[in-house]
């Protein structure tokens, strides 16, 4: 049964002030007050003050000198100090080729199993489970028994320097994230078309996964690598284990030291730097946004 003209101008005569923000309409429909916006205020300045907080107390421990006062000596000392700017400048690096690897082998292997196998999906989900099922100790105690086990070259390639014996464990362990982030934004794009489209114009894969699918899900890669990034910067386990002197390790180590300070302001910049990574991601997927939209529009 259709509206007549008369009911569809009285609906349309009572719902364009409230679609264009003017007064609601005069009639017997009553509007549902929110909570009061005093509770809203309240729990955001309680969060702010839990989150805040202990930031701002450890940046202000930071800033305490030895001979009294405050100043900037703790983060001096990290710049001027090699022994300490050393262990940042290894996990860094670390970092980034972690970044680097777990995108080469996570992008492809996603891109496979959502086109050519996707009752594997269940499967690999569970597969890239096992580095968190798994304790980073045991994994640490096996790769000492393959150290024992070594032959004299290899205990030379691998084992002597922490960039080549660390980089495959923090791949493995954050591939858990990595794998998840990227399968979210291929599943946000359609990945058959996109596929099916580059390869019919004679694109090869490589090619198809370089400049089709990468720039459609560059908000998700950029967050696997901003997690994985994190993760080589927080890791302190296995380096304990194996020696290595990395980022972390400095840190529990100045600790032990009573460079309290020190160590503090070494968290300091950490939580900043990945606060930084964050935004810039967070910044990244807005960009993005906007651009679609204004795409749209014209």
């Amino acid at each position: 049964m259709s509206a007549t003209p008369g009911m569809g101008a009285f609906v349309e005569a009572e719902l364009v002030p409230e679609m264009i923000g003017g007064s609601p309409p005069a009639s017997g429909f009553r509007w549902r007050r929110g909570r009061p916006r005093i509770w809203r205020v309240v729990i955001f300045v309680l969060a702010g003050i839990f989150f805040i907080g202990p930031l701002a107390a450890a940046f202000k421990y930071s800033l305490q000198q030895d001979k009294g006062g405050y100043g900037f000596a703790n983060y001096g000392e990290i710049i001027n100090n090699k022994a300490v700017r050393s262990p940042l400048e290894t996990s860094l690096e670390i970092a980034g080729i972690s970044a680097a690897i777990v995108i080469v082998l996570m992008l492809p292997t996603v891109v496979w199993v959502r086109l050519k196998k996707p009752k594997a999906t269940a499967a690999m989900e569970l597969v890239t489970l096992l580095p968190i099922v798994m304790p980073p100790v045991v994994m640490a105690a096996g790769w000492e028994q393959f150290e024992l086990n070594a032959p004299l070259w290899m205990i030379k390639l691998v084992f002597n320097h922490p960039i080549v014996a660390l980089t495959p464990f923090y791949a493995v362990l954050a591939m858990p994230f990595a794998y998840r982030a990227i399968d979210t934004g291929v599943r946000a794009i359609d990945l058959h078309t996109l596929v099916d489209a580059s390869r019919n114009l004679g694109a090869s894969w490589p090619a198809t996964l370089a400049r089709v699918v990468l720039p459609n899900i560059q908000t998700a890669v950029l967050g696997a690598m901003f997690l994985t990034v994190a993760l080589c910067l927080g890791e302190v386990v296995i380096a304990t284990l194996r020696l290595y002197n990395t980022f972390p390790v400095e840190m529990v180590v100045l600790f032990h030291q009573s460079q309290l300070g020190v160590s503090v302001a070494l968290s300091i910049i950490t939580l900043v730097f990945t606060f930084l990574l964050l935004f810039s991601l967070s910044f990244l997927a807005r960009r993005r946004r906007a651009g679609r939209a204004v795409g749209v529009l014209s």
